[in-house]
């Protein structure tokens, strides 16, 4: 490694790991070296959500995070949403209402609604659209990813 590299340490997914880091190493390429690929670099401008983690719980574009920038932090990916080996309540309501077609920005989808749920456990149809604002969906599948939030939202309301 040349002289702009750097070791880091941080939270992935729950568990402490560490890394050689290039000083312009983006977040979503630091994740491919854990075998992560359920961010995924699209637009490469931070524009379309393909790349939606979350650093100690915020939702940040991956392609636009530089992946020195998480050292000492927690880092959470789509992989991690599931639940005692069962898919989270957002990821089986995507898969129920069918909120995808592709599946290429579905993962960065899933984060936002995940964290959107986390914030208002909810939502109506008006503060989905808002907060799911900075996702695109090439496969204009946005009807029933709207369903697949409300019905998340459902399911995790206490009975």
């Amino acid at each position: 490694m040349d002289s702009t590299s750097r070791q880091i340490r941080f939270t992935l997914n729950g568990r402490p790991v560490s890394a050689r880091v290039e000083s312009h190493l983006d977040l979503v390429d630091l994740l491919r070296r854990f075998d992560l690929f359920g961010a995924r670099e699209s637009c490469g401008q931070g524009l379309c959500g393909c790349c939606t983690v979350l650093v100690d719980g915020v939702a940040v574009s991956g392609c636009l995070t530089l992946a020195q920038l998480v050292d000492g932090k927690s880092v959470t990916t789509v992989e991690s949403l599931d639940e005692s080996g069962e898919l989270s309540h957002v990821q089986q309501a995507f898969i129920d209402e069918g909120a995808f077609q592709c599946g290429f920005c579905t993962p960065g989808f899933v984060m936002m609604a995940h964290e959107l749920l986390k914030q208002n456990p909810d939502p109506n149809e008006t503060e989905i659209r808002d907060y799911l604002a900075g996702n695109l969906c090439r496969c204009a599948a946005y009807p029933e990813i709207i369903r697949a939030v409300r019905s998340a939202a459902d399911r995790m309301r206490p009975a």
